[in-house]
């Protein structure tokens, strides 16, 4: 992780009505005085996965943080994400993110065009950006 991670939890349960949720991960960033919570998803992410996440963000800003904290921040890391649905399904100030993982590391072969691909489109911005054609 990066700076001013500090980790809370693993499988942090929470109850409402005698039902238990659990998030499984929760973080607290000392840089921007925030909660970030982590779930997991082993497969697609679909819109129940997203409500969770809604559900879990709500309970810490309402529950845990105070008030001169900045509103918590949800990460839902999946298999394969649906950006249409993503986008459709939270609201546009949503502090809701998903995003897929890989399983294993690209081949250095990709991993090297990948580079070279992005130092090209970051030279591209640079040279636009300073008017240059």
């Amino acid at each position: 992780m990066a700076r001013g991670f500090l980790f809370e939890a693993r499988q942090r349960r929470f109850t409402f009505d005698g039902e238990h949720y659990f998030v499984d991960l929760v973080f607290y960033n000392r840089l921007l005085r925030c909660y970030v919570l982590i779930d997991l998803k082993l497969g697609k992410l679909a819109h129940q996965d997203l409500g969770q996440m809604q559900m879990y963000v709500n309970y810490f800003d309402r529950e845990e943080k105070l008030k001169a904290e900045s509103p918590t921040i949800g990460i839902i890391l999946c298999k394969q994400k649906n950006k249409a649905m993503v986008r459709i399904t939270l609201p546009k100030d949503a502090n809701i993110h998903a995003r897929e993982y890989q399983l294993y590391l690209p081949s250095k072969e990709e991993l090297q065009r990948k580079l070279v691909s992005g130092r090209q489109i970051g030279r591209r911005a640079m040279s636009d950006a300073a008017g240059v054609r």
